[in-house]
């Protein structure tokens, strides 16, 4: 009886020295172990829910290591951000994303002295000898040096090919080796809902990438821009990221991100792209030729009213109304006067002076094009012989 309590007393110990090895090391298999908080925990790595077909996951990883080798920071100095009484130095509603700090803030943002600006680019081309990079023309406005930072740690010093303030792109070449150029996607194809993208260097902390939807398209009353057509998207954009990409699920490009819509100079889900459909044609431009050209009419359009339309006995709500004609400009020579409705175009018709101011752009300088206008209720037909835009002054 004796032998048996002894190996009965061996046997419990034993136990009790093995279940208290195995809460030590294990206390998640301890039966009577109660968490603080029921949770639920993923069985797949890197915290993806699958979704779909077995083993998928939720992940746009692909798309942005596609793209992000494209992207690149782009810093310069100048000899000030922004000129005393420019409206951008203020509290705008829309803000442009220099980089630095408000006047006042570190002992930056003055008009004194020399400052450093931060944004991004998106390398569009390259070849045995380097390549091209495109960005915002606020990025390096007024720049006296320009450095690009690429991924891979490399900073090279790059030249400006030329810029177009009227839609706020600039073209710089950079020369090097190994640049990855990114794809560039089909915005004119971009729906409301798809899922996008945005790279950059926002306040300089380094590449970043955000998601988010595309939530409009066509916005082009924003008044940052003469010429606008705006990929509208919730996708995080911060100072830092102007000139960076808007990409697709595929890491195709789409836009260039240009602007915020902001009171404090941060992100609140309302940023604003340039389609690369524009971006392309401006882009060639300046390679190209070193600079943009419009066509022009020298005319001030403004849009047709409810109350115009019916002070000028119009049938329907729509056209451009010419409010001025410039003297010896192109449009006096043709026979335009003030109060004539722009109604169509080379046969395209105009909804609107945004429309009209578009069209008119678009057509080359020495053609002829046909102007349908309505005066004193008649339609008429005006041949115009199209002139060179002049070159636009720069605003910011």
């Amino acid at each position: 009886m004796r032998r048996l309590w002894l190996i009965f007393s061996e046997f419990v110990t034993v136990t009790l020295a093995i279940i208290f090895v195995v809460t030590l090391i294990r206390p998640d298999w301890n039966p009577w172990r109660k968490n603080i908080v029921e949770i639920r925990e993923s069985s797949v790595s890197g915290g993806f829910v699958g979704v779909g077909a077995a083993g998928t996951r939720a992940t746009y990883a692909e798309a942005a290591a596609r793209a992000k080798v494209s992207v690149v920071n782009v810093s310069t100095s100048r000899a000030a951000a922004l000129p005393k009484g420019h409206p951008l130095s203020g509290d705008p509603l829309f803000r442009r994303f220099f980089g630095v700090p408000n006047e006042g803030e570190d002992g930056q943002g003055s008009n004194d002295g020399e400052q450093a600006g931060l944004g991004s680019g998106v390398i569009v081309n390259a070849d045995d000898k380097g390549g091209y990079v495109l960005t915002n023309d606020h990025v390096v406005a007024n720049a006296k040096d320009i450095q690009l930072s690429f991924g891979d740690g490399r900073v090279l010093p790059a030249t400006l090919v030329g810029t177009d303030p009227d839609t706020d792109l600039a073209v710089l070449r950079v020369t090097g080796t190994g640049l990855k150029p990114i794809t560039f996607g089909q915005s004119d194809k971009a729906q409301v809902g798809d899922v996008v993208l945005a790279i950059g260097d926002p306040f300089g902390v380094g590449q970043t990438v955000t998601m988010g939807i595309i939530s409009a398209l066509g916005r082009n009353r924003l008044g940052v821009n003469r010429y606008e057509n705006f990929i509208q998207t919730d996708a995080a954009i911060n100072p830092g990221n102007s000139g960076g990409a808007l990409v697709d699920i595929n890491g195709n490009l789409l836009g260039i991100n240009s602007v915020i819509y902001s009171r404090t100079g941060g992100s609140l889900g309302i940023g604003f792209a340039i389609p690369v459909s524009m971006a392309k044609d401006v882009m060639e431009q300046i390679i190209r030729d070193g600079s943009v050209t419009r066509g022009f009419i020298g005319i001030s359009p403004q849009d047709v009213t409810p109350e115009l339309a019916e002070s000028l006995k119009l049938n329907v709500v729509r056209g451009s109304v010419v409010s001025l004609v410039n003297r010896g400009s192109p449009a006096e020579k043709a026979g335009i006067k003030t109060g004539d409705v722009i109604v169509n175009i080379d046969g395209k018709s105009i909804q609107d002076s945004v429309a009209a101011m578009a069209a008119i752009a678009a057509l080359k300088p020495g053609q002829k094009s046909t102007f349908g206008v309505i005066r004193n209720q008649k339609e008429l037909t005006l041949d115009i012989e199209i002139g060179k835009r002049p070159k636009p002054q720069r605003t910011r």
